[in-house]
């Protein structure tokens, strides 16, 4: 009995605990957009959102372009703090991103592919962003994008200000773009070199950090910042790069401020709301239905899980490297290396389940309880439906486009076909009475090896993996604890491992860029 209310209390503390994150959060993040005048629009095919101060006339419009894999939800904290300091914001999806109908068309490797296809909808989108301001115009991009805008720049007529974001561009010359400045994360290294390297082309000497050099009203301004503590995506929320980037278009534009503008610090708000959505899954979890009368699971200790880890995820990597290609659809879908995750995520799970085989026809696995299948359909379905409510929705309307089109829905049913064997796989490795402690983590840390272990042997295809693997680890975490007291609540690995695999299935489906053919 002591136990039981001592359980209610701290669920109880944690359900108020989440309640109050989220509502701290919602609160604050609502509240930064209220003075403003927030319109969806579509420039052609290119979806595009414009902020501007509600009641006030335009100001100077500044062109907001994300980076490869990105959003216009990406950067909307620089589209509110540059429309609540009197800025047209404008903001849009690339082609092959977010919510854009059109797959990205072209190599995306090469400058007469993509590339050119990206600045001619920055081009399109400037040309009527222009309309929608005062007539001056800026344009800001981050990482890939932040060399799409300095071509743009180049191609398009009066433009006062270019702000790159992480850049990298061969296309900066000594004295194009007009009034540059590049900001990069602290945590960038080689992006740093990158920009000193930019801004000293104008200058005889090495260029230094928060110098300015040339003049803002002649267009011949430069300027590099690092922004402290963040790297390629925290730079985005970070306080000083918002902060230098209206200084830089005030001082570019003639514009000055009786009062220090206003910064938008959605960031931690980001982090607390998803932390609250997280800490609320505990006491909800519940509400699950017990679908198994004991523990189920393979129940395996250390001396028989480590054989159940190391095997799949050594293998793996190297059966999708020395099979021919053409025997493994590594390279078949629209997706960059969402295909190869596909396909490594299947046939781990399935040596995974052929370890776990082996292991019950030598007696080391546990005997399976009997599933109640009415309770167990039901467990699944609001496990599944937690993370759509908590997790899909939040990260689509304050981070990045996460709700697909219907061309994205058949390469999520694809993902499945991949995640679903993984993760029910690895859910009943690690689970059940006697289970190693520790082994589930142990397990996401097999896998994510065997994921560095595949870019190892494959560089050249699989780059675009160095990016992503710590997405993938933080999703892992997050699902991880989900996970935990989903089978807790339901003592079946079943629930979790389907909400799992949706989960993941779902994020790498509708947030890799579509590339055309």
């Amino acid at each position: 009995m002591t136990g039981g209310r001592s359980r209610i209390l701290v669920d109880g503390a944690l359900a108020l605990l989440a309640a109050l994150a989220i509502g701290l959060a919602l609160w604050r993040l609502e509240a930064a957009t209220r003075p403003l005048a927030v319109e969806r629009v579509a420039i052609g095919h290119i979806p595009a959102s414009v902020y501007r101060p509600a009641g006030e006339p335009p100001g100077p419009a500044v062109v907001i372009a994300h980076g490869f894999a990105g959003s216009r939800q990406l950067m909307q904290a620089f589209a509110v703090t540059l429309a609540r300091n009197g800025y047209v914001a404008v903001s849009f999806d690339f082609a092959g991103h977010g919510r854009n109908p059109r797959p990205l068309a072209g190599s995306i490797v090469e400058e007469d592919g993509a590339t050119r296809r990206l600045v001619a909808e920055t081009v399109a989108v400037a040309e009527a962003a222009r309309i929608l301001g005062d007539g001056r115009l800026a344009l800001l991009g981050h990482s890939m994008a932040s060399d799409i805008v300095v071509r743009a720049a180049a191609e398009l007529p009066g433009v006062a200000a270019v702000v790159a974001v992480s850049m990298f561009s061969p296309a900066v010359t000594a004295d194009a773009p007009e009034n540059l400045l590049v900001v990069v994360g602290g945590l960038e290294a080689g992006l740093r070199e990158e920009a000193l390297r930019a801004v000293g082309l104008a200058q005889d000497g090495a260029a230094q950090e928060g110098v300015t050099y040339g003049d803002p009203a002649s267009g011949t301004a430069r300027r590099a910042v690092f922004a402290d503590g963040v790297e390629h995506v925290g730079v985005l929320y970070a306080r000083e790069t918002l902060a230098e980037t209206v200084a830089w278009l005030d001082a570019s534009f003639g514009i000055a401020r009786a009062e220090p503008p206003f910064v938008d610090r959605r960031g931690p708000l980001i982090l607390l709301l998803l932390a609250g959505a997280v800490l609320a899954a505990r006491p909800l979890s519940r509400l699950l239905p017990r679908v198994s009368p004991e523990p189920a699971g393979a129940g395996l200790p250390w001396r028989r899980l480590w054989v159940v880890l190391l095997v799949p995820a050594i293998a793996t990597p190297l059966v999708l490297r020395l099979v021919p290609e053409g025997y493994l659809p590594t390279s078949v879908l629209p997706v960059l290396v969402a295909d190869y995750l596909a396909a490594h995520f299947l046939v781990y799970g399935l040596i995974t389940a052929a370890c776990l085989a082996l292991a019950r026809r030598r007696g080391w696995s546990a005997a399976s309880p009997c599933a109640r299948r009415g309770r167990l359909a039901l467990a699944v379905a609001g496990t599944v439906a937690y993370g759509f409510v908590a997790i899909v929705w939040p990260l689509d309307t304050y981070v990045t486009s996460f709700w697909p089109g219907a061309d994205r829905l058949p390469l999520v049913a694809v993902m499945l076909a991949g995640t679903l064997p993984f993760f029910l796989a690895d859910e009943w490795a690690t689970r059940g009475a006697g289970a190693a402690r520790l082994g589930y983590p142990a397990a996401k840390l097999a896998f994510v090896l065997s994921l560095a272990l595949a870019v190892g042997l494959d560089f050249e295809r699989l780059f675009f993996l160095v990016i992503i693997v710590p997405v993938i680890a933080a999703f892992l975490l997050v699902y991880g604890l989900l996970s935990r007291w989903a089978w807790h609540a339901t003592l079946h690995p079943v629930p979790a491992g389907v909400a799992n695999a949706v989960a993941f299935a779902w994020a790498l489906g509708v947030t890799f860029p579509l590339l055309a053919g």
